[in-house]
């Protein structure tokens, strides 16, 4: 068993000292132990420390306490569950992060061995919703977290698994089994479920009746898949060390599970989830210092820039399907393919949060093609995500959505909040472009199935060809591609295509997918192949809502004033 010298935390293995030494004290800020030197990274320290410092301390090979990593520091990454765009359901406010006052009172409670102020007998066994609230985690509010914990009585503590007989010694060693048991239940479960989602229900009150529940084996709360329990899992063993296991309320925690999920919990936005991840690589040795500094580096020209650095980009997705179509799947009646879209897929900075803007980027791609729209975007390039963040607070100081504006507290830069269809909403009507939210509300066929979505999506590509004739097999239309979101994920519509027997298939751009899947659709060796994972059937759209986000042409100043003024009580047109 290994101690940590400055913390006192036992670890079973030297790899895991190593990374608990670079998560939990390198990152704080580094002083010299032998003068006043402060502000200087890990390397430098040492340098400095055996440049003048070198009869102090013969044969060190940095600063006392320290075992020097394989890098520089390195972060953490939270995997972010997903809800859905539907009805607005207030999630937890930002601003409900607890005050000095609540940290004293619960603190105090803890030292004097009871429960913490507000924890009845009912709310232990009720787990109901909190009136009290979980304590900061570091990124919120470093000094306050170390304070808190600092204040719980520190004793020895060994932490059972609640899924088997297993004891640890350290609630991390425990988390780490736990995530075991989660990715066993995942396996089982059969395929993931869609990445990221935008909206503002519970991940409970979405779930429809007959699909399968995940129940938190330490409190009472039923999760919607599995990756909505593995992060509600962490929560309680995250909180386990600080708090070792003192009773407080499990409603609590639920309570901070639901922030993290919208993320309001002040936990960073694009860049520091982007920075965690570059410091993870570094600490694992798959990244060199250097070539860190200079990605940081490029990221930071690039958000300061406000565009898209295009890493995440690949371009002429339609071309290589209009040219797929004029040779292959030769049992299409008709096809119909949008404007000319860029796919956008998630990034290490957005991961598991960022669908709804990435779709808004292929969107922006293709207004950008076409002369109508093109001259009232403000940015001559796709924007970033922290640029998207900041055009829909504009929106939001328009006057636009206003109830959406407050679900958010009229702030989305520097945090990981997902958007959802009235966000694409209001930032379209802010540029002066016309959109329409059709809201598919229940299925409208057997099975769950939605062929009303699948027959409004015909007659929107439809517009581009109206004429007395038939049309011709493969349309390559000036119609822009269309949002789709639904149930846990967002994804966008770039075309439609007919059977013989008269089926429909959409064709779907997923954020979700990599860039290098999606480049296969442009070599002819792999588009076959890389097709099959485009085209969606009704079988295979079977949640219970889908929303879509219609771009239908320009709005004059007037008509942009009506439009903000209606947004007050934003409503989707309901199809059926």
């Amino acid at each position: 068993m290994l101690t940590c010298e400055i913390c006192g935390e036992e670890l079973l293995l030297e790899e895991d000292m190593r990374t608990h030494l670079v998560l939990s004290h390198l990152e704080q800020e580094l002083r010299c132990p032998l003068c006043s030197l402060s502000g200087v990274s890990y390397d430098e320290l040492c340098f400095h420390i055996s440049c003048a410092h070198p009869e102090e301390q013969p044969g060190a090979q940095g600063p006392a306490g320290f075992v020097p990593p394989s890098g520089c520091s390195a972060g953490t990454e939270t995997p972010q569950s997903c809800s859905a765009e539907g009805s607005r359901v207030t999630p937890p406010a930002a601003s409900s992060v607890p005050t000095d006052s609540v940290l004293a009172q619960h603190n105090k409670a803890l030292d004097a061995g009871g429960s913490p102020p507000g924890e009845t007998a009912t709310a232990r066994t009720a787990k109901t919703s909190p009136e009290c609230v979980a304590p900061c985690n570091e990124d919120n509010d470093g000094v306050k977290a170390k304070q808190y914990r600092l204040s719980v009585p520190r004793k020895e503590k060994l932490f059972s698994c609640p899924m088997c007989a297993l004891v640890c010694s350290s609630c991390f060693l425990l988390q780490e089994h736990v995530e075991l048991h989660l990715q066993e239940q995942r396996s089982h479960e059969g395929s993931a479920p869609e990445a990221c989602s935008p909206a503002r229900t519970s991940p409970a009150a979405s779930s429809r009746s007959g699909e399968r529940r995940f129940e938190c084996p330490m409190c009472s709360v039923v999760c919607s898949d599995s990756f909505s329990l593995q992060e509600h899992v962490e929560l309680h063993l995250d909180h386990a060390n600080a708090q070792h296991m003192l009773g407080c309320p499990e409603a609590v925690l639920c309570a901070v599970f639901v922030q993290r999920q919208f993320g309001l919990d002040g936990g960073g936005g694009y860049s520091r989830q982007m920075e965690r991840t570059m410091e993870r690589a570094v600490a694992r040795g798959l990244m060199a210092p250097a070539e860190f500094h200079c990605q940081r580096a490029e990221m930071m020209e690039s958000l300061a820039s406000g565009v898209d650095d295009g890493r995440t980009r690949t371009r002429g997705v339609l071309r290589a399907l209009y040219e797929y179509y004029q040779t292959e799947c030769g049992d299409s009646v008709h096809v119909w393919l949008s404007a000319d879209t860029d796919h956008y897929c998630s990034s290490a900075g957005d991961k598991g949060w960022g669908c709804g803007y990435r779709n808004l980027q292929m969107l922006l791609s293709s207004l950008h093609t076409i002369d109508a729209f093109a001259a009232l975007l403000q940015e001559k390039a796709v924007p970033s995500i922290p640029r998207l963040q900041r055009m829909i607070e504009d929106a939001w100081k328009e006057g636009l959505d206003p109830n959406g504006a407050s679900h958010f507290n009229q702030r989305l830069q520097g945090t990981r909040a997902w958007i959802g269809a009235t966000e694409i909403y209001a930032l379209l009507t802010s540029l002066g472009i016309s959109a329409r939210i059709m809201d598919f509300h229940q299925p409208s066929g057997p099975g769950g199935t939605h062929p009303r979505l699948f027959d409004w999506v015909k007659q929107y590509f439809q517009q581009s060809s109206r004429s007395s004739r038939l049309p011709p097999r493969l349309v390559h239309t000036s119609m822009p591609p269309l949002y789709l979101q639904h149930q846990g994920h967002s994804r966008s519509i770039v075309g439609l295509e007919q059977k013989k027997n008269g089926s429909l298939c959409l064709l779907l751009l997923d954020p979700g997918t990599s860039a290098s899947d999606t480049r296969k659709l442009l070599s002819r060796d792999s588009v076959s192949h890389a097709v099959r994972h485009v085209r969606k059937f009704p079988g295979s759209l079977k949640h219970k809502q889908y929303q879509v986000v219609a771009v239908q042409g320009t709005l004059s100043a007037e008509e942009k004033q009506i439009s903000i003024l209606n947004s007050r009580t934003l409503r989707a047109e309901r199809i059926p």
